[in-house]
């Protein structure tokens, strides 16, 4: 056995990092069409411009995010399949409520040190959620960071670009008082607000093992399930009804209300029924061994929504049928209006940096 190098004493093993490679590689690959050159283990992941030949004024969309906390669950239950289609799904599903088709995405993965199985497997939950989406994974890092992670400490990041014809973006310009809002049910948590389900866990003393009462799953299967990837039904929206969704929003960092609101016009208001779509257990299971009322968390978790689409007077039906399609829940939630039909209604404070239409929860949350 040869002796270790001086890089290999820092704590930084490049040959673990070779064999991850190796090990993921034939789950990128089935990721990639004609348009990718190069292959795997490039400097560059390399896309071929000529997918945007047929655009006539074709607009690229980009965005780049993590999964958050969510991390530690996976590290605790050393269970690391699901994270990758989170992953996906906070970039991708981004780029998609834009009305653009997300065409790659690159991961970075930084951790205390390579375990070539976990690279991989949290790799391959990257490739599997691409491909289902018809995205191509091109490129990835992987950083050892001995001494600023724990040995069995990772976080992720990812970022994609997609395109759309400059005619098609959609946006808060486009909605009209009377376009129909259609809520595309959420599988739980997804990838927000998990500091706040963390520290409820820690507190009530909660083990992630075992199943509460009156659950099937164990609350760390709860909180692993993955987050839906939405790309898929709403491209499939898009192109069977093209100029039917006029705005679109990914619920998740900041709650319903507040992203909805960024795809509305000032001088809208929009009002929804508490309780009016489903709510996965998980947020009363948490809510409840946290001494919180579901409106306490109503700024930091999707509450059973994951998107919302802002379409057409009269075409919702036709959304919901198209969506249920592709497998997902779908429905009417409510009517966009003039602000000014809407008592006490007002502009929104801005989200994000955009001031947009009012979004106000009304009722009750069922016990």
């Amino acid at each position: 056995m040869s002796e270790p190098t001086a890089y290999q004493r820092s704590g930084v093993d490049t040959a673990a990092g070779d064999l991850a490679i190796e090990l993921m590689r034939a789950d990128v690959q089935k990721t990639h069409s004609g348009l990718v050159l190069g292959g795997v283990g490039g400097f560059a992941g390399l896309f071929d411009a000529k997918a945007l030949k047929d655009f006539d004024h074709p607009v690229l969309a980009t965005s780049t995010d993590g999964v958050g906390t969510k991390v530690a669950i996976a590290q605790a239950l050393d269970r690391h399949d699901t994270i990758g289609q989170d992953l996906v799904a906070m970039v991708i599903d981004d780029i998609v409520v834009v009305g653009a088709t997300p065409l790659f995405l690159t991961d970075y993965i930084a951790c205390g040190k390579v375990f070539p199985d976990t690279i991989a497997s949290i790799v391959s939950g990257i490739a599997r959620a691409c491909a289902a989406s018809g995205v191509a994974l091109i490129g990835g890092e992987t950083a050892e960071h001995p001494g600023l992670l724990g040995e069995r400490e990772y976080d992720v990041a990812a970022a994609a670009t997609g395109v759309v014809e400059k005619d098609a973006l959609l946006g808060p310009e486009r909605v009209q008082p009377g376009d129909e809002v259609v809520a595309i049910a959420s599988s739980g948590l997804h990838s927000n607000g998990y500091s706040l389900a963390r520290k409820i866990v820690s507190d009530a003393g909660l083990s992630l093992q075992e199943s509460l009462s009156g659950q099937q799953q164990s609350l760390g299967d709860m909180l692993l399930e993955p987050t839906l990837v939405y790309t898929p039904g709403i491209l499939d929206v898009l192109r069977r009804m093209p100029g039917v969704v006029h705005s679109a929003s990914h619920i998740t960092g900041g709650g319903i209300a507040q992203n909805i609101q960024r795809v509305l016009p000032l001088g809208t208001a929009l009002t929804l029924e508490r309780g009016s779509w489903a709510l996965p257990s998980v947020f009363s299971v948490l809510t409840a061994h946290g001494g919180l009322g579901l409106d306490d968390v109503e700024d930091s978790w999707n509450l059973g929504m994951g998107a919302a689409l802002m379409v057409k007077a009269g075409s919702a039906g036709d959304v919901v049928s198209v969506l249920a399609e592709k497998g997902f829940h779908a429905q009417v939630v409510g009517t966009v209006r003039d602000a000014t039909e809407v008592p006490g209604a007002m502009s929104a404070e801005a989200a994000k940096g955009v001031k947009g239409g009012a979004v106000r929860l009304e009722g009750h949350w069922p016990n």
